[in-house]
């Protein structure tokens, strides 16, 4: 397996060579999917710092728990998996220990900005972009735990209800009604938007 070139190879080849041992097919996969991962777990915690460590914990599992990987979904969901419990793991126990207020985590940059890069014909569309960007990054800031985790996982993942039901560990109802919530309280919180545009 040494003599593999591991940038021109797929992820399914790189996970079995990691599995046998070979550290650099994984750092590889790190290589190619650590943005994804990042977004997903800054899209969830809405802080800087904390999906930065999130994220590293979740490829230091993704190493040790690779053995478990059985190829059933991409290596890719799987890791976004150990991702998203890990977040929710922190955000369970950052719930506990203190809350953030709303003007704390909108003072944050990032979230949805990061999944929408600026293509801008002139300044001013770039900057009412931006502008609705940070107002939608903002509403999601002011979501529950829970009702963001839904959202993220359905509007960024793709996940079915089934899939985030399996994944947060709930009813297919309670995933369905969490949705709606924040579904129509991002709606309210972006009224003001509709009404500028």
């Amino acid at each position: 397996m040494s003599g593999m070139n591991y940038s021109s190879a797929d992820d399914d080849e790189l996970v079995k060579a990691a599995r046998q041992g070979e550290f650099v097919a994984f750092e590889e996969l790190v290589f190619r999917h650590r943005d994804r991962i990042y977004a997903r777990v800054f899209s969830m915690t809405r802080h800087e710092a904390d999906a930065v460590d999130l994220s590293q914990d979740a490829w230091i599992k993704g190493w040790q728990r690779l053995a478990q990987f059985q190829g059933e979904s991409s290596f890719t969901t799987w890791m976004t998996r150990i991702a998203i419990n890990l977040c929710l793991d922190h955000l369970r126990k950052q719930k506990r220990h203190r809350l953030d207020s709303i003007e704390e985590m909108d003072a944050e940059s990032g979230g949805v900005e990061r999944q929408m890069p600026v293509v801008a014909e002139n300044p001013t569309a770039g900057l009412e972009r931006a502008e609705l960007r940070r107002k939608i990054d903002g509403a999601l800031g002011q979501l529950t735990v829970e009702h963001r985790t839904v959202l993220v996982l359905h509007e960024f993942e793709d996940m079915e209800y089934k899939e985030i039901a399996k994944t947060i560990g709930c009813s297919l109802g309670t995933v369905m009604s969490r949705l709606f919530y924040a579904r129509r309280k991002m709606a309210a919180l972006l009224a003001d938007v509709k009404k500028e545009t």
